[in-house]
């Protein structure tokens, strides 16, 4: 028979639920560029960037951006720690005192918190208190359990595949060009601004070959976004964009192929 605990135990609810100003997502699609979904939606490319977690303004079709932060209001017995928690490891409460300027641990009734500095969303939690410290210590692994996230990164999606890529594979004469070549603006025909991203993998192509916005699979390259054009890309021909001069001597003009993954 379970042992009855005598002290009282006290059951309330961690209203851990981010509030939005206005929960909006988008969802991107070919073509799009942060700048345009920036202006559309009355806020910056920073800010997109810092609200998603982004390392470069690279972004991919089908991927889901935050437009805005969402906040917590602090309720009556909240601390750091908890609130922390009931976002599993995607949120510490370094990042909150770090997101909200907060010089201590200190948090008052009433007080909103932004709770997503990058891409967050909490977890329903009941948090057992009681004076009792065993049961003060189960209140703290029940809360730290949180289901393991994938949060998208650019670099890992440009790793080289372990696999071969499925989808309409083309072979095309490739070169290489970099944000500083002579006549280049640094910056994409979608928008990218190469000479911030320096190490966004880019391909220019032809649209009426490869359509812009679309995910490919370059042999040699790895996975890349057809997200710039250039006038003497025609046809069955792309450059792919390096970092360094040496680099895109290095690569040269060779013959691949391409796979349009998506």
């Amino acid at each position: 028979m379970k042992k009855l605990v005598s002290l009282c135990i006290v059951l309330i609810t961690l209203g851990i639920s981010a509030m939005s100003v206005s929960a909006a997502e988008y969802e991107v699609h070919k073509g799009d560029t942060l700048w345009d979904i920036a202006s559309s939606h009355d806020t910056t490319v920073d800010e997109l960037m810092d609200i998603n977690g982004l390392k470069s303004s690279l972004i991919f079709p089908k991927q889901v951006l935050k437009l805005n932060k969402a906040y917590y209001t602090v309720q009556k017995g909240d601390t750091l720690s908890e609130i922390s928690q009931a976002y599993g490891d995607k949120v510490t409460v370094s990042d909150l005192k770090s997101w909200n300027d907060l010089p201590s641990d200190l948090i008052i009734v009433g007080q909103q918190l932004i709770v997503n500095g990058s891409e967050t969303q909490p977890e329903s939690k009941r948090v057992e208190k009681t004076a009792n410290t065993d049961a003060r210590t189960q209140k703290s692994e029940s809360v730290a359990e949180s289901k393991e996230v994938s949060k998208p990164d650019v670099e890992e999606k440009t790793e080289e595949p372990q696999t071969k890529a499925e989808g309409r594979t083309l072979s095309v004469e490739a070169t290489a060009y970099t944000a500083y070549c002579t006549g280049c603006s640094g910056i994409s025909a979608t928008g990218v601004n190469l000479r911030e991203n320096p190490n966004a993998k880019i391909i220019a192509v032809d649209p009426d070959v490869i359509p812009l916005g679309s995910k490919v699979y370059v042999e040699g390259y790895g996975y890349a976004v057809a997200a710039d054009t250039g006038g003497e890309i025609i046809g069955n021909t792309i450059d792919v964009h390096l970092p360094t001069k040496e680099q895109a001597y290095s690569w040269g003009r060779r013959t691949v192929d391409v796979t349009i993954v998506d």
